[in-house]
């Protein structure tokens, strides 16, 4: 048998809880918003570095690059500017100084800054990637429980209405994800190959 205390108790706590998750509604939305928007500007950036990954590989390879930079140390300056990314072009000077100081140690921290580097930059897709549709589903959830009240009432507009906001945030959730899991997976096959040309080039410092 239930005490009337613990029913009180129960009731209460569900109505703070409810009250909570209505409160969290219109930010979780606007978290919706952000990242869409967050990963529509990661896609612009890949657009970029893509289309000047493409232009500089034809001229520069950057296995060539780097070999050649670490042959010639004086030229390294003018060669990483035509590395695929700004970090690789870092990478190459560093590894072009490390020539000239004669210190393997310090191509070894070159390749250790160049993965930093591309660590930073794939994290911004990978927390997208839990992020999206983490917040699609509470983005789908929050709305339910009104619109399931309004479906007692029988207020049907109501409860199309929230049916809406819940499908539109799954979809947004979903398309987040999505996306930033194909930009992760694609970013890491470019910068893995980035790493075995500097790799290669560290070898002759070595």
């Amino acid at each position: 048998m239930t005490l009337p205390f613990a029913v009180s108790l129960h009731d209460r706590i569900g109505d703070a809880l409810a009250q909570l998750v209505s409160v969290l509604a219109i930010p979780v939305l606007l978290l919706a918003l952000a990242a869409l928007l967050a990963c529509a500007l990661e896609c612009g950036r890949f657009a970029m570095e893509a289309s000047q990954r493409r232009g500089r590989r034809r001229r520069w390879p950057l296995r060539a690059l780097a070999a050649r930079a670490v042959a010639s140390p004086g030229e390294a300056a003018q060669l990483a500017t035509h590395a695929p990314s700004s970090f690789a072009a870092t990478a190459v000077t560093q590894l072009a100084a490390a020539v000239s100081a004669a210190r393997p140690q310090a191509a070894e921290h070159a390749l250790a800054d160049f993965e930093l580097a591309v660590q930073k930059r794939l994290d911004r897709t990978r927390m997208l990637v839990r992020a999206g549709p983490a917040i699609g589903l509470m983005g789908t959830l929050i709305p339910l429980a009104p619109g399931l009240e309004a479906l007692s009432d029988g207020d049907i507009g109501q409860l199309a209405s929230d049916l809406r906001i819940a499908f539109a945030a799954t979809v947004v959730g979903l398309l987040v994800g999505t996306v930033a899991f194909a930009l992760t997976l694609t970013r890491t096959r470019m910068y893995t190959e980035d790493l075995t040309a500097l790799e290669r080039a560290a070898e002759a410092v070595a």
